[in-house]
């Protein structure tokens, strides 16, 4: 297990933003050179396949990492500090280096796993992208169970988190586009003036979330972009636009948002005189953890964490696109925190994250467990099936 850490700050030096990661890729096949897998990158986007056939026939289990960084200036201070403008601010320099770490680990086991290094998590679907690219497909067969283990900064070292069903929320936008007349500023009477209809819209939408959607089943819609084509300070609008951030934890409350909120703000400029233009912009699904998966999963972590494992009560309303893949094969995502002991961390995707790599051994070692349990799991299945 020498070198997971080197590996992690060399990799958090150089971190890359979006699906095109060529420096990160090739770091990646260098150090899976050597134990025997099958390797395979991306067409679209710099991604990194490899699969372990360990001679034995039988079911497949994926593990998977994401890749890229994020568009923040790091303010660490860390000697090994990204100076490029980017940021693995989410611990995805982990993530890859823990998987590494499983794939040495799991060299010559008698079974078969996908790793999947994924770009484009931050906000490029890149897991959607690497499932079209046939990355599910990439042993011959679909995998049986796929896991991922997210680090996080904020979560005292060495505790594991998760839950079964919704564990991540949905991210998608309703852009709104709101026109009026344009005029002089002196004269609004003269004018339909799309600015108050877009802060009556603003404010729709914050009434909308309090009264439409139920509390058992929530969801947070934000208001994050907002710009008027205005050259002037004396110049009224004639088009206001803004972008709202949705958020939701089922597939029921995104199909009302996705229904009704469009109605409610095109009626309000109506009302006013103005047009309006949505447009609802798809992004990443619900993550949802497989009870069944999951519920073995906990019981591996019981085993070994013991009073170290945390059960969510409640799904959070961050993203993943872990979700893709756990649209299409059963299994789990888990946190493990990575707090540095002095807690002198900022929070996740913040220019202060701190992350203590000294876990990583035991991340890679978890990853590792997990594959060789499912895949030990589903050939009792089959032997006492009489298959």
């Amino acid at each position: 297990m020498t070198g997971l850490a080197g590996l992690r700050r060399a990799l958090h030096g150089h971190p890359e933003v979006g699906l095109d990661l060529p420096r990160t890729q090739r770091a990646i096949l260098d150090a899976l050179d050597g134990l025997g897998l099958e390797i395979t990158t991306g067409r679209g986007l710099s991604s990194v396949t490899a699969v372990l056939r360990g001679g034995r026939p039988g079911p497949v289990v994926l593990l998977r990492s994401d890749m890229d960084g994020l568009p923040v200036t790091e303010a660490t201070g860390l000697p090994y500090a990204s100076v490029n403008g980017a940021m693995h601010a989410c611990g995805h320099d982990l993530h890859m280096a823990g998987l590494v770490g499983a794939a040495r680990i799991l060299a010559g086991l008698p079974g078969t796993v996908v790793f999947m290094f994924q770009p484009g998590e931050e906000g490029f679907a890149g897991g959607k992208l690497m499932i079209e690219e046939g990355v599910l497909d990439a042993a011959g067969e679909r995998p049986v169970a796929a896991y991922a283990v997210h680090v996080d900064c904020v979560t005292p070292a060495g505790h594991v988190v998760t839950r079964p069903g919704p564990i991540m929320s949905s991210a998608n936008a309703l852009r709104v586009r709101v026109t009026g007349t344009g005029g002089h500023a002196a004269l609004p009477q003269d004018s339909v003036d799309p600015v108050p209809v877009a802060a009556e819209i603003i404010l729709a939408i914050q009434s909308f979330t309090a009264r439409r959607i139920p509390v058992s089943d929530p969801a947070v819609i934000s208001v994050t972009r907002l710009s008027s084509d205005s050259p002037a300070s004396n110049v009224l609008a004639t088009t206001v636009s803004l972008e709202a951030n949705v958020r939701a934890l089922s597939r029921q409350t995104l199909a009302l948002i996705r229904t009704e909120l469009p109605k409610l703000v095109t009626a309000i400029g109506a009302a006013h005189g103005c047009t309006v233009a949505t447009e609802f912009v798809e992004s990443y699904p619900v993550t949802v953890n497989d009870p069944a998966e999951t519920a073995r999963v906990l019981a591996l972590l019981d085993e070994r964490y013991g009073d170290r494992v945390v059960r969510l009560p409640f799904p959070g309303m961050a993203s993943e696109d872990f979700a893709y893949v756990l649209d299409e094969v059963p299994g789990t995502l888990i946190f493990l925190g990575v707090q540095p002991e002095d807690g002198t961390s900022g929070p996740m995707h913040s220019d202060r994250a701190v992350f203590d790599d000294s876990r990583l051994d035991e991340h890679a070692a978890l990853l590792a467990t997990l594959a060789r349990r499912r895949l030990s799991w589903a050939r009792s299945a089959i032997m006492n099936s009489g298959g």
